[in-house]
């Protein structure tokens, strides 16, 4: 049954679907969109990811379980590296950290962002140069600030008056003189939700500079001769899918980096784009490749340049999204199918919004595809939630799968690199799953399953 049928299947059930979503193409179809580049059907139709079928990882590994295609994350890597082979990319530990995905970003060459001290802990653990460490952060502490300096990150992007005057104290008491960026909000409006869209003025990040503070940041830190300010930071927001909103933000920080020089006669030498690169949930979603990526935003820098009669500074941006979402995925098996009342099928998984809750926080969109086994059954329009205690506990809000879905099957969810781990919480007590590594037929666990004594063990009542 084609997508126009299944659409009018559900009208006459009063299940439509929304407008953009379309029955699921198969997944060889969708490679290198919404799926990382070792997925495929198997002959017996379960999907294989990095060699090994999905029925095996589950068997082994259980379910709900991350699996991270090592193979394709070097290569959106190395993609990027190539891409931006002028530049410096960070990669945005936020998404995701854990030491075996840091070795990975040391060896194929990036540098890494980090903006907690367990990130930055994490990131020396795994043996990341530290001069290719910068701290991002809004409320870096004194302690957070001396830890870095003492581990001699290669930068920090402060973020507010307090931390330059924290961070000068420390650098004037160890005879140091950190490398600095001066984060700037520019003012532009990232067209994505208000909590992932952080260059605009009302939110916490970085200094206005509309109001001045930008500027008074960087003419502070230049009069006290300190800290070493290299240049100047924006990040817009996240999930963009074009680069207009870098032109604007780069027009603006390359103003201010003349208004700098005008002042002090010193031409900032760095230019931090910031990341937000989007990437493909559903296949409405059409991320640019890295290389277009990359051409485009030299091409805006060299041109405002040469407006403001500057040299072309050193480029860094700091993908995280880009590089780990796709390259990841979630398994679960499916507990529960419930049709209520016509209106709409449930289909409940063994997860939910303990391992995935950005449905619930964001509104994000995701797809779903029957994973152990192929089906020719009509496809019904289908909800799929989890197992917890609230009513916006979904998994995926539409989506059409097999009408003979049933208890046992597996399905996976891809794209879930990005932020499903790192904002995992342990609501209803669930443990969080684990991070399942796979390449070439093996798999290895980077991040075990946590188990009730671990959550035991931190109840000491």
């Amino acid at each position: 049954m084609r997508a126009h049928e299944a659409g009018a299947l559900h009208a006459e059930a009063g299940r439509q679907g929304p407008e953009w979503l379309r029955e699921p193409e198969d997944v060889n179809a969708l490679l290198g969109k919404l799926w990382s580049a070792t997925v495929h059907r198997t002959d017996e139709g379960s999907l294989s990811f990095g060699g090994v079928d999905v029925r095996k990882l589950a068997a082994e590994h259980g379910t709900p379980a991350y699996l991270f295609d090592e193979h394709d994350f070097r290569e959106r890597c190395r993609a990027f590296r190539t891409a931006f082979h002028d530049a410096d990319v960070y990669y945005a530990g936020k998404a995701f950290c854990s030491k075996a995905v840091v070795r990975i970003v040391a060896e194929e060459g990036l540098c890494m962002d980090v903006c907690s001290p367990g990130e930055l802990a994490v990131a020396l653990a795994a043996g990341m140069p530290p001069a290719r460490i910068g701290l991002h952060g809004n409320n870096k502490s004194v302690p957070d600030l001396e830890r870095a300096v003492e581990a001699g990150v290669g930068r920090i992007v402060v973020d507010s008056f307090f931390e330059i005057d924290r961070l000068t104290e420390i650098a004037r008491a160890r005879g140091v003189r950190p490398r600095v960026l001066v984060r700037v909000t520019v003012g532009v409006e990232a067209h994505t939700h208000e909590y992932i869209s952080t260059a605009h003025e009302d939110q916490k990040f970085g200094f206005s500079l509309s109001g001045g503070a930008a500027r008074a940041a960087a003419d502070k830190i230049i009069n006290d001769g300190v800290l070493d300010l290299r240049g100047l930071h924006a990040h817009i927001g996240s999930q963009i899918f074009d680069t207009s909103g870098f032109e604007v933000s780069a027009k603006r920080l390359l103003g201010l980096v003349a208004e700098i020089r005008a002042a002090h006669g010193v031409e900032l030498p760095e230019v931090d784009l910031g990341g937000g690169f989007g990437i493909a949930y559903t296949s409405q979603d059409d991320p640019l490749p890295p290389d277009e990526l990359a051409t485009n935003m030299r091409k805006i820098v060299e041109h405002e340049c040469a407006g403001f009669g500057l040299a072309v500074p050193h480029l860094s941006i700091e993908p995280g999204r880009a590089l780990i979402g796709p390259a990841m995925c979630t398994l679960y098996e499916v507990g529960t199918i419930k049709d209520v009342d016509g209106i709409r099928t449930y289909v409940s998984v063994d997860g939910g919004m303990s391992d995935n809750i950005r449905p619930a926080l964001y509104d994000a969109a995701y797809s779903a595809t029957l994973a152990s086994r192929t089906s020719t059954a009509p496809p019904m329009l289908a909800r799929v939630v989890g197992k917890h205690c609230e009513s916006g506990d979904i998994v995926v809000k539409d989506e059409f799968l097999p009408s003979d879905i049933t208890p046992g099957d597996l399905l996976a969810v891809p794209g879930t690199g990005a932020y499903c781990r790192s904002l995992a919480s342990n609501y209803n007590h669930a443990p969080r799953p684990p991070v399942i590594a796979v390449r070439d037929g093996s798999s290895r666990v980077i991040v075990r399953r946590e188990t009730e004594d671990d959550l035991l063990r931190l109840d000491v009542g």
